[in-house]
């Protein structure tokens, strides 16, 4: 079957909100024989995918300058 990885989030804020999944290594496209540095990373990366998928969240940053903001 391979390792597996169980994502779960719920929301303090918003009653209701959560969600648990699980996923194989393969399903995510993730190497079983990887470093813990680098698993850690990619699991990190597709939890936060999954989550805001889940809440339908999109986002953006803006970086500017000092001056681009009369400060």
């Amino acid at each position: 079957m391979g390792r597996t990885v169980t994502f779960t989030f719920n929301s303090n804020k918003y009653q209701g909100t959560g969600a648990t999944e699980r996923f194989t290594f393969k399903q995510l496209g993730i190497d079983e024989n990887i470093d813990d540095k680098t698993l850690k990373r990619e699991i990190d990366k597709k939890f936060q995918a999954w989550v805001w998928d889940k809440l339908n969240i999109s986002f953006s940053i803006v970086i500017g300058e000092e001056d681009e903001l009369n400060l």
